[in-house]
Parts: C-alpha cells; sequence; structure tokens
C-alpha cells in the first residue's frame, strides 16, 4: 500500500511544482532492480536487470528535460545508478557515486531527481557500487535537441542505440571474490552487443532493419569493462555527428575505435543491395580478439549477410591518427553546459596543472592501483555528506596527492583521495600513461576539451602541439600505452565530482579520486543544498541537516 501511494503522489507533487514554477517538461520512470538468469555467453548466470530487462530501459529525453527515476532496490546488497557523461550542474547530489550518495539499502528504494541542462548527445547509466557492472544493470540515455534548435543533419528515419561490452561468464561474486583477494580478473570472456553475442538460437534474428535509400542513426557506447572495441558495419560507411554531448565535423570512417566509456553518434544510409549485414564489435589493443556481432537486416529482404566479416585496423597508431581527425563543429547550433569561453578556450590562462600518472602495486601482499602513489578507498561516509555536514576532519584529508608527482615509487598508501579545487579555475589535466596497456578515464559533472594525445613523457613543450581551436568538447579520453592525453577545462560546476578509471577492476581497486568545488559563498545560485529525502550514512546517519544554502 504504502509504495503504490508514492507511485500516485510522487508524479503529483512534481507537477504540482513545475505549474507553479513553469519548469522545462518532467519525465517519469519507475525501476525495479533485480537478480535474474541470463546466459549472454551461452552459460546461465545472475545478472542484473532493470524491470526484468538487460541491458536496461533507454531513457529518451530532450534537452532541459527534468528526470525522476523512483529506483528500488530489490537486490541483496546496497545498490547506486550513476549517469555517464550527464553533467548534473550544481546537483552533484543526484550522480549516484559513493563517493556522494549513500547507497540504496537491500529492500528499499530512492528517487533520482535530475536535469539534463542545457545538454544534447549520447550517454548511459551503470552501476556504481562494488563491482556490480560486471553483473549488467547499464542502459542507454540520450539527449535529443529541442526542436527550436536547428541540427547539422536532416532528421534520420529512425534512431537506434548500441551498447557494446566485454563480458566474463563467471557470476559477480566469483570475480568480485578474486578482486578482493588481490588478483586481476583476466581476460574477459566475449564481447556483447545489446546483451546479446551474435551467437546461439536467435543469432540469424535482426536487432534492426533498415529501408532502402533511408539514412539512420546509430549511437554506440562502449559500457564496457576492460577493453577498447573497434566498430563496424559490413558493407556501409559511418558519417561521425557527435560525441560526448557535441556535434563534431561530419568525417567518414569505416570503423571506429571506441575507447572505454566513450559514445559516438553516426549517420549510416542504407545505400547498399538489399540484404542482411553484420555490426561487427571487436576488442582492440589484445593478444586474442574477442568479436560480436549482430544484423541489420534491409526491409523486404531476408537475404542473411555475407560470411565474410570485415577486419579490423591493427595497432593503436591508427588509433592515435583517428582521435587527431576529431573535431569540434564550431557552427552547429546546439545547448552547451558551459558556453561561456567556449569558442575561445585556447586563449584562457591554466591556473593549475594536474599531473595523473596510473600505477600497480601490491599492498600486503594484494593488487591495488594509484593514482600518483594512493590508492583510494571509499570511507563508510560519503564524502560529499561529510564536506557538508562539516566532518571532514572525522572522514578524510584534502590533496593527499601532489599536483605533479615527484618521481616513480613503488610504494603505495591506501586512503581517500580529494583534490581541493577552486571554483572557477582555468584547470589543465595531464594523464601520463607509463604501462603498456591502453588506459581511460572519465570526469564526472564536466565536458572538457581533449586538446593533446602523444607518446612519451608529458613536459610543457608538449603544449605547442595542443589544439587550441577545435578539440572536441568531451567526457572521457583514452590515454595510449607509455603516452599522455591532455585535456583543459574550467571547474564551474559545485560539488564534489569523481574521476575514476573505466577500467572497472582499477577503479575498484583504487584507481580514482574526488574533485571538490565549493561555493564560497554557499550560494543556491552556484550549487543546490541537500535534498531533504537524501539518503544518509556512516557518520551523519543520526546528524540533523545542515542549514541550507541560501540564495
Amino acid at each position: 500500500m504504502v509504495r503504490v501511494s508514492l507511485l500516485v503522489l510522487l508524479p503529483l507533487f512534481y507537477l504540482s511544482l513545475a505549474v507553479v514554477r513553469a519548469e522545462d517538461p518532467y519525465l517519469y520512470f519507475t525501476w525495479d532492480v533485480t537478480w535474474g538468469t541470463l546466459a549472454p555467453l551461452g552459460k546461465p548466470q545472475p545478472v542484473i536487470l532493470i524491470n526484468g530487462q538487460f541491458p536496461g530501459p533507454n531513457i529518451n529525453s530532450t534537452t532541459n528535460n527534468n528526470i525522476v527515476i523512483n529506483v528500488f532496490n530489490n537486490l541483496d546488497e546496497p545498490f547506486l545508478l550513476s549517469w555517464h557523461g550527464v553533467q548534473q550542474r550544481k546537483n552533484s547530489w543526484q550522480d549516484g557515486m559513493p563517493g556522494t550518495n549513500c547507497p540504496i539499502p537491500p529492500g528499499k528504494n530512492f528517487t533520482y531527481h535530475f536535469q539534463v541542462k542545457d545538454q544534447i548527445g549520447t550517454y548511459f547509466y551503470f552501476p556504481s557500487t562494488s563491482i556490480h557492472r560486471v553483473a549488467g544493470g547499464f542502459g542507454g540515455l540520450r539527449v535529443n535537441s529541442r526542436l527550436l534548435i536547428p541540427v547539422p543533419f536532416d532528421e534520420p528515419e529512425d534512431d537506434y542505440t548500441i551498447l557494446v561490452t566485454d563480458w566474463y561468464s563467471k557470476s559477480y561474486e566469483s570475480l568480485k571474490k578474486f578482486l578482493d583477494s588481490g588478483r586481476s580478473l583476466g581476460r574477459p570472456d566475449g564481447i556483447l552487443i545489446n546483451g546479446l553475442n551474435g551467437k546461439g538460437e536467435n543469432s540469424n534474428k535482426p536487432m534492426f532493419t533498415m529501408k532502402a535509400g533511408k539514412t539512420y542513426r546509430y549511437r554506440i557506447c562502449n559500457v564496457g569493462l576492460k577493453n577498447s572495441i573497434n566498430f563496424r558495419i559490413q558493407g556501409h560507411s559511418m558519417k561521425l555527428v557527435e560525441m560526448g554531448g557535441s556535434h563534431t565535423v561530419q568525417n567518414v570512417y569505416d570503423s571506429l575505435d571506441i575507447h572505454l566509456g566513450q559514445c559516438y553518434s553516426v549517420l549510416v544510409t542504407a545505400n547498399q543491395s538489399p540484404k542482411g549485414y553484420y555490426i561487427v564489435a571487436s576488442t582492440r589493443f589484445t593478444k586474442t580478439v574477442l568479436t560480436a556481432t549482430a544484423i541489420v537486416q534491409y526491409e523486404k529482404s531476408k537475404t542473411p549477410p555475407s560470411p565474410t566479416i570485415p577486419e579490423a585496423p591493427s595497432g593503436w597508431a591508427w588509433s592515435l591518427n583517428q582521435f587527431r581527425s576529431f573535431r569540434w563543429n564550431l557552427t552547429a547550433s546546439a545547448a552547451r553546459p558551459n558556453p561561456q569561453g567556449s569558442y575561445h578556450y585556447g586563449g584562457i590562462n591554466i591556473t593549475r596543472t594536474i599531473k595523473i600518472v596510473n600505477s600497480a602495486a601490491r599492498v600486503d601482499g594484494k593488487l591495488r592501483y594509484a593514482i600518483n602513489g594512493v590508492s583510494f578507498t571509499h570511507p563508510a561516509t560519503p564524502l560529499k555528506l561529510a564536506e557538508y555536514y562539516n566532518i571532514v576532519d572525522k572522514v578524510f584529508k584534502y590533496n593527499t596527492i601532489a599536483d605533479i608527482p615527484a618521481a616513480e615509487s613503488d610504494t603505495v598508501t591506501i586512503q581517500p583521495i580529494v583534490v581541493n579545487a577552486t571554483f572557477r579555475d582555468f584547470v589543465e589535466i595531464v594523464f601520463e600513461n607509463h604501462e603498456k596497456s591502453v588506459q581511460s578515464w572519465h570526469l564526472d559533472g564536466y565536458s572538457f576539451f581533449a586538446v593533446g594525445m602523444e607518446p612519451g613523457r608529458w613536459t610543457q613543450d608538449s603544449r605547442k602541439h595542443y589544439n587550441l581551436l577545435d578539440a572536441v568538447s568531451r567526457n572521457t579520453i583514452q590515454v595510449f600505452p607509455k603516452s599522455w592525453s591532455a585535456v583543459l577545462l574550467t571547474l564551474d560546476n559545485a560539488g564534489m565530482w569523481n574521476l575514476r578509471s573505466q577500467i572497472l577492476e582499477r577503479q575498484y581497486l583504487g584507481q580514482q579520486l574526488y574533485f571538490s568545488l565549493l561555493s564560497p559563498a554557499r550560494s543556491l545560485r552556484d550549487e543546490y543544498s541537500l535534498p531533504e529525502l537524501s539518503l544518509k550514512c556512516g557518520l551523519v546517519e543520526k546528524l540533523p541537516l545542515p542549514a541550507p544554502y541560501t540564495i
């Protein structure tokens, strides 16, 4: 009875707010998160379902929509969802990361309420607690442009979402025991395209259909655990039009390398002989290449695809050159979260440089991953709540890593990492990879300009190679082996924001941190107050709510 009345009253409550304040439209969802048994790679295993679906429901929204999602956690352990790429302006309370939110206890629910403010593009959501992502719980999230805003391409015949992930046939519990015991997860067992591998009894069933002569939009996200993937469609070229929420110069590609956490939108025209064609996703930079296929079928044709699957490119130099071909479409009209200075970022003086150097070591015989010599661990009290309740001294210390590490060291310490940053500073973050594998990094709450990527070690002279005119504004960046990548951004979104490795085992074992951006005036103009119905845990569970921010 209580659950039914909540579902009835909650929409009425938000609807009344929308009428009184003349707010943007609201979208309401109710999600049940449960365990189910599926066989994505042919072997039955526990999978996290949302409303019985794997992957979860697709969120189809429009710029400035308010999204209200009531999540019921019917798992047997705490759970959170996070919204990869949604910037949550002034609202890290809804980010859904363990550093900002208390997890939803088993058998309980929590309502996320956020706005896709001034954004367009292709994103996804995922479980942020434990290593739940190895069991599913992810889904697509798209933000369409408002009808009044011109888009730099004709409206497609249809809009398809493709979520690609590498996958393990072992259970969530088994994989978690591996990591907790100090071992790596090892090589994944296969690749999934929208939860399917392209084998088995339904392998000949088309995933999508196209009408001859029509153009379609494909939104492709790598929601994987460990590997970059190469994506291609047999016999068809792809025109890149958007990545990470930014319209791009519309170059044409036969295949695209999509690194962990990245999302691309492409236009595909059905201009080939009417029959079936394979959609192909395969791992990159791995000794053993894992491949999955799906079928796109031309309407009114039952002819199957040719068995000859197009090959992926080899080597990471090819991928680096592809990155260099990406350019921001400066003439396109679109919503932008931080338009001030967006067109002239190359002329803004850098106020702080932070170099992120990844490393791996063993602590007490167990594998840990680190940033600048420190391996992150989550305290029982979320970092943002400790800050808001003014009990930081009982939970964590600021600035436990140096902005520029002095030297490489095999010593690793384990503690929370919170970088105390100055609101509205224009910063440079350099990711330096000393290892032989490709890395991928994501920053919540922001888009940044991916200005540089080169082999070797970064120095101040490396800035001479930056693209200071039309680098794509995006939220996730890869770093090639023995190479560096650099991004520029304005820290103008107050809150507590997670910077993390997109490689799940690295993230879980310490390769992440949080940026703290405090509003100097504790003003609602800069940041929202803690919502009254927020979950509380740890040291703040029984504390009275602090005074809210003021105008």
